[in-house]
């Protein structure tokens, strides 16, 4: 009889232990390393602001990262060039893509996960001034996807995020000439973003994603705000994020980078 005993015991031992380890498991969710190269213009760089080593948008999106439940650490590299179009990121021109490919190969944390976050098309939009401006739609469209093609064939452990561009007022003429007609073609660039996508996510099943969507509504709204007034040939014009429109849109990209690292764990 007591060995009986001293049997169920153990065995009652060893289910509690399974149960409370069982749980524990999911009490703490896997945290997903990342690391983050952002590529894109001077909005990305955070042109205008005092600091942009602690203020500029990927800055923030990595701070927002750090705090998800499912992230663990983030380390990034703010690869935004002012007045860069996407022909200056093409492999066959310039050398801004081969700093995206030293960036992401100097990261140290090799099993985290790598993304290319995108955010292109201002300079693109203008009507004269920026290289290779104004770029058709359909040409913006196939320089992304020569860069993405590029990168994924690259780096195959990678996922490329195309960030939707942000509103700037239709006057903004500085040492570029932008105006409503730019401003339109900038909108013009949306669709092309998502259908590329699309494409992708028959060609390359969660390797390629849309970003945020909602930094051009927001900004075209809250522009006195958010946005950095700054004298042009056409008067006040508005285009640069401030530092509180800088959080706004790092946030924004934090929001949308951390539904697809979740989105890919499915």
């Amino acid at each position: 009889m007591m060995i009986k005993i001293k049997s169920c015991f153990y065995l009652l031992t060893i289910a509690i232990f399974l149960l409370f380890g069982e749980t524990c498991l999911y009490a703490q969710p896997h945290k997903q390393n990342l690391n983050i190269v952002f590529i894109g213009n001077s909005i990305t760089h955070g042109s205008g602001l005092a600091n942009p080593a602690t203020d500029a948008p990927p800055v923030i999106a990595c701070n927002y990262l750090r705090q998800q439940s499912n992230i663990g650490t983030v380390e990034f590299s703010n690869q935004g060039h002012s007045g860069f179009t996407t022909l200056d990121f093409l492999p066959s021109t310039g050398n801004a893509f081969q700093k995206v490919e030293a960036a992401a190969h100097a990261f140290t944390d090799k099993r985290a996960l790598l993304i290319f976050s995108v955010k292109l098309g201002t300079n693109d939009s203008a009507i004269q001034g920026p290289n290779g401006s104004p770029v058709s739609p359909e040409a913006y469209k196939q320089n992304l996807k020569t860069i993405a093609d590029s990168l994924l064939k690259e780096f195959p452990n990678c996922i490329i995020i195309f960030q939707h561009p942000v509103w700037y007022s239709p006057n903004t003429y500085n040492g570029a000439k932008y105006l409503a007609e730019g401003l339109s073609r900038l909108q013009s660039y949306i669709p092309q973003i998502d259908q590329l996508v699309a494409d992708y996510a028959v060609s390359n099943p969660k390797r390629v994603f849309i970003g945020d969507k909602k930094a051009f509504s927001y900004f075209k709204k809250h522009y006195l705000t958010d946005l950095q007034p700054e004298q042009g040939h056409q008067g006040i014009f508005y285009l640069h994020p401030n530092v509180q429109g800088a959080i706004v849109l790092g946030t924004f990209w934090g929001e949308a980078i951390s539904k697809v690292v979740r989105e890919k764990s499915r």
